[in-house]
């Protein structure tokens, strides 16, 4: 998949020497990359590598013990994460955490908690219904009797409703059968499409380099392979490890 030109404009997203601990172990070890504006780019790696981590410390979930990160151009070190979501970076958590007594459609309205405004929400309602259309059949059910599939779905509309700039996925394929999971990245991919910065976490490598223009490999906490997917699928490095391919 060609992406856009990352020298063409400031990335979205950049990130310098960036450690996370917890409780004096370190889980992210000087992870340095960045995500141009439009570019889908995946952190692959096994359990533990600290792709999670790396998430939650770039949306303020988790303190950077040291290095830096820049939203849209802004030193957001430091700042809450109420505020890096209000500067357009939107964390779609593993496990989907939506809101199982709620209807489809307040689970979607509350996405939009920030920006209420009430002659705009029935139209990004209807912008986001047209990208995941399965949610349209299902405004007045509750969250929590639809399938995994369609709750994952749910936890990413409900993050579009905010109208985010960078999009943050964490394991969106964790859990689901593999025609769900066809599903779920077919929607990813037509929500790139409108130009959404997109930062994928995901453990199924082979859809992973299938989806993204550009991935990062991480091995206990530090990055230690990048380059263009196109490439990466053909790495005997990758083959070996992450796509069950004899070297």
């Amino acid at each position: 998949m060609n992406g856009p030109d990352a020298s063409a404009s400031e990335p979205d997203l950049e990130v310098a020497g960036l450690h996370v601990l917890y409780g004096g172990i370190a889980a992210v070890k000087g992870v340095s990359f960045s995500v141009a504006r439009g570019e889908i780019v995946a952190l692959i790696g096994a359990n533990g590598a600290g792709k999670t981590s790396v998430l939650k410390a770039l949306v303020g979930l988790v303190p950077a013990a040291r290095g830096s990160v820049r939203l849209f151009g802004r030193d957001a070190t430091g700042i809450p994460t109420h505020r890096r979501t209000a500067l357009g970076a939107t964390l779609v958590p593993e496990g989907r955490a939506i809101f199982a007594g709620m209807t489809v459609r307040e689970n979607l309205e509350l996405g939009a908690f920030l920006k209420r405004d009430p002659v705009t929400l029935g139209q990004r309602l209807e912008r986001v219904l047209a990208l995941v259309p399965r949610l349209g059949e299902r405004l007045a059910q509750a969250g929590g009797t639809l399938s995994g599939g369609e709750q994952q779905m749910l936890a990413i509309g409900r993050a579009l409703m905010g109208e985010p700039r960078l999009l943050l996925l964490d394991e969106p394929s964790l859990g689901l059968a593999p025609k769900l999971v066809a599903q779920i990245f077919g929607s990813i991919v037509e929500i790139a499409k409108t130009g959404l910065t997109i930062l994928l976490v995901e453990q199924n490598t082979r859809l992973a380099l299938e989806t993204a223009h550009r991935a990062h490999v991480l091995v206990t906490g530090e990055i230690v392979l990048s380059g263009r997917c196109s490439e990466l699928r053909d790495d005997p490095r990758i083959k070996a490890a992450y796509l069950g391919e004899a070297l």
